[in-house]
């Protein structure tokens, strides 16, 4: 096996332990969500998680790789900023909290780009055509989820600056 190959499929293990972990995070930011679509947005990806995880087993299969999770120290900081937001968020007003979510969650969004981008570029770079595809699907859904958590960003940004304007405004 070459030294590539080797680090595609290590860099995959890499990331399904990633995403066991976002799985099991999801449901608790999902729960933690003011804003109905926020909510929704996290049991869409929710959903979605499941399939990436048997997207990557199945490429690892392709690669002749081992279909065990090695464990992602980077997924476990982030979850672990994600799980700070929910405890904070709960002494502050919805929107504050739905922001910190939004936040904590699209940094997840660009670690999971990053890694499927990487795997995908060096899956392509050996000839590995399916691998490459399947990567790209996930990538895909990856920067559509951060793309839709900016989205919903959008109308609790403009409400969070009505308020301090308001506020701002009584203090005159």
């Amino acid at each position: 096996m070459t030294q590539l190959r080797e680090l595609i499929i290590d860099e995959m293990r890499d990331i399904l332990h990633a995403e066991g972990q976002l799985l099991n995070a999801l449901p608790k930011m999902a729960q933690a969500a003011n804003h109905p679509k926020l909510r929704e947005a996290f049991e869409k990806h929710l959903t979605q998680t499941q399939m990436q995880i048997e997207r990557l087993k199945e490429a690892l299969e392709m690669l002749g790789g081992e279909t065990q999770p090695k464990e992602c120290p980077g997924m476990m900081g982030l979850i672990e900023e994600g799980q700070e937001a929910i405890k904070e968020g709960k002494e502050k007003d919805p929107i504050a909290s739905d922001l910190g979510l939004i936040a904590a969650a699209q940094k997840v969004e660009h670690y999971e780009i990053s890694a499927y981008g990487t795997i995908r570029s060096m899956a392509r770079l050996i000839g590995e055509r399916e691998v490459a595809t399947l990567m790209s699907h996930t990538l895909g859904e990856e920067e559509s989820a951060d793309h839709l958590l900016t989205e919903i960003a959008k109308p609790i940004l403009q409400e969070a600056a009505m308020e301090e304007f308001e506020m701002a405004g009584e203090r005159s």
